[in-house]
């Protein structure tokens, strides 16, 4: 029987357990298992039971045949990246996470491995980028921090054309609301600290693919040695996190749907990056890729860096903290958490919008607006 996407949700890895009978999934804490078990674990390090659950869900969730769990989500986008060999090329977006850009900058060509960075909302630039050869073609959809919005399906196709495969960096929109793998991505990643854990108290990371094959199973093998894997608590939380996904994220797009309407009329807002709002340039795209616009949106202060830095600390309810996708909504200043690596611009300030009210997330934003007085 196919199931629906929020019943899969709730069962997908949450199977009793077959020992005591318990509806909750049980935490595995050893680290070395019996030889020859019938289950054929062997060691943590390798594999464990709550992971495997983990995994087994999260495959299920992105409609991908393999996933990989990890201990943080740059673990993740290091496994992949780490894929790429002397001489081969990654092309990846101009907005992205710091930190994919700091490995892709950094690490990268120290490995003698070609960076191309380009605008992946534009196709024409895309293909251009990828006509002289591309080996990976890494993209985020909608992008930290500006949220811009990319058509995966077409970006699928140019990299396929010219040989190359296909991430797509999926954390802020989830599967609930995105499908790249549906969309002809070959592979999805997600920091699942973020939304699938869904209470800032648990790191996590991982890969989904679309297919079980050879480059899937060289990619585990790389995982065991590095010892990259995720401890079996946080496995269990993640997995929890997995059962109330579509429920949390339903009330997080509909409190960010008020907000950036809010926030798109205030005089001391000069831009709102939100691809729900219908002028925004990628809203047409999200629209037919995505069942809804997401619950992170980005503002530019009028005033710049020392007018948006000054309102990111006069919220009250919104908590000044790195990181998103928690019940509690928080707001950060991007250009000074950044550091050396960042192309946000100065005014810009990122929020995750949490499950309280909207109409207290609205009161706190005006009021710390109001007396943010532009230079």
């Amino acid at each position: 029987m196919t199931h629906k996407f929020d019943t899969l949700a709730v069962h997908a890895g949450a199977e009793p357990d077959p020992t005591t009978g318990a509806v909750a999934p049980p935490i595995q804490l050893s680290t070395t298992f019996v030889h020859d078990n019938a289950a054929g674990f062997s060691y943590q390090r390798d594999e464990h039971p709550t992971q495997q659950r983990l995994e087994t869900a999260l495959a299920a969730l992105e409609g991908g045949e393999r996933a990989l769990a990890f201990a943080s989500g740059m673990a993740a986008v290091a496994a992949m990246l780490d894929t790429l060999q002397r001489g081969q090329r990654l092309v990846m977006p101009e907005d992205c996470y710091v930190g994919t850009r700091g490995y892709a900058t950094d690490v990268l060509p120290e490995r003698g491995v070609e960076v191309t960075t380009v605008d992946t909302t534009d196709l024409d630039a895309v293909r251009a980028a990828c006509r002289n050869g591309a080996t990976l073609l890494w993209t985020e959809s909608p992008s930290n921090p500006r949220m811009q919005v990319s058509d995966l399906a077409a970006l699928a196709e140019i990299a396929h054309a010219s040989g190359a495969r296909f991430v797509c960096d999926n954390t802020f929109a989830t599967p609930v609301l995105q499908r790249p793998l549906a969309l002809g991505a070959d592979v999805v990643m997600h920091s699942t600290t973020k939304y699938f854990g869904g209470h800032s108290d648990v790191l996590g990371g991982a890969l989904v693919f679309a297919r079980n094959d050879e480059f899937a199973q060289r990619v585990a093998a790389r995982r065991l040695l590095t010892g990259a894997i995720l401890s079996p608590f946080s496995a269990w939380l993640t997995l929890r996190g997995c059962r109330s996904l579509p429920a949390r994220m339903a009330l997080h797009c509909a409190n960010a749907r008020k907000l950036a309407s809010f926030l798109a009329i205030h005089p001391a807002v000069e831009r709102v990056h939100y691809p729900g709002l219908p002028d925004h340039p990628g809203h047409a795209v999200a629209a037919r890729q995505m069942r809804d616009f997401g619950a992170m949106l980005s503002v530019e202060v009028r005033g710049g860096y020392d007018a948006a830095f000054a309102f990111a600390r006069r919220t009250t309810i919104f908590t000044n903290a790195t990181s998103l996708g928690g019940c509690e909504s928080l707001i950060e200043h991007r250009a000074s958490s950044e550091g050396a690596h960042t192309h946000s611009p100065p005014g810009l300030v990122r929020m995750s919008i949490g499950l309280e009210d909207a109409d207290d997330l609205i009161e706190d934003l005006q009021q710390a607006l109001s007396t943010t007085a532009p230079r």
